[in-house]
């Protein structure tokens, strides 16, 4: 694995999705580093990814309430542990678990396996709340898909919360997991 500056030069065989995700980055004049890599489908393929970025990379949580009508996406870093009570105490919102793959396409256009923030500028209607833990916000960098998992990105995580996050009309609340 090689950490490679910005968008890949041939875009041959990678999806549109993904190409999005570097012009939104570019248009916004977000410095970047990639590192192309196998599926990454677990926290272990990604602890690998994470030696080469240099960032912390985030568990990147789908979750919705019991009646599937308030969706979030949670960063947390990969070392930490996440508790369902813990964080419904905090957001108010009680019976979260896991939402459906089919939601995650619907309103990110992402698969299991690739949830990234990046996805948020595909949630048009605003319908998923980002929550961010407190130690991902205080980290420099930050790890994450361009809404594919073959690929990681290492951003500043200035960037994220002062250029990207209000791009594409979304705010977060700062979680303490």
């Amino acid at each position: 694995m090689e950490l490679q500056k910005g968008r890949p030069a041939d875009t041959a065989g990678r999806l549109e999705k993904e190409i999005r995700t570097y012009d939104l980055l570019d248009r916004l004049g977000v410095a970047y580093e990639r590192v192309d890599h196998a599926p990454a489908m677990t926290m272990e393929v990604c602890q690998e990814i994470d030696q080469t970025l240099q960032a912390v990379i985030c568990k990147n949580l789908f979750l919705c309430n019991r009646q599937e009508t308030a969706f979030y996406l949670l960063m947390i870093p990969d070392t930490k542990v996440f508790h369902t009570k813990d964080l419904s105490a905090q957001i108010g919102a009680a019976r979260l678990s896991f939402a459906k793959p089919e939601y995650m396409e619907k309103f990110l256009d992402i698969t299991p396996g690739s949830v990234s923030v990046l996805g948020l500028m595909n949630d048009t209607g605003r319908r998923v709340q980002l929550l961010i833990d407190e130690d991902v916000l205080n980290s420099e960098f930050v790890g994450c898909h361009p809404c594919i998992n073959t690929s990681s990105l290492r951003l500043r995580t200035k960037d994220l919360i002062e250029k990207i996050l209000p791009a594409v009309e979304h705010d977060f609340i700062r979680v303490k997991l």
